[in-house]
């Protein structure tokens, strides 16, 4: 007749042959997830890389339209300035005249 403890080795031996098994499958199926992932993280690298140009291209754009305004902004100011500088001379000489 079987042992008990016979029976629990025999037992305890085809559980963890079955473990080992899906384990070795869950292995397999994870090593090929990741190269999936792998794949795709390259192909938004690649994907990014090649945006990257277009946006340096709008940020120079933008840098460029933004010192052009800096300047138009600065001249108007200065005209503007000047205009009332004018003004105020003017009416100086004219209450100094008087």
């Amino acid at each position: 007749m079987i042992d008990i403890s016979e029976l629990c080795l025999v037992i305890l031996c085809i559980l963890g042959s079955i473990l080992l098994v899906v384990l070795i499958i869950l292995g397999i199926k994870m090593i090929k997830t990741v190269n999936k992932v792998n794949h795709v993280v390259d192909d938004i690298d690649t994907k990014q890389k090649k945006l990257n140009g277009v946006f340096d291209i709008i940020d120079t754009a933008t840098d460029t339209i933004s010192i052009v305004s800096d300047k138009v902004v600065g001249t108007i100011a200065n005209g503007i300035t000047n205009l009332f500088t004018k003004r105020k001379k003017k009416e100086d000489e004219d209450n100094e005249e008087e």
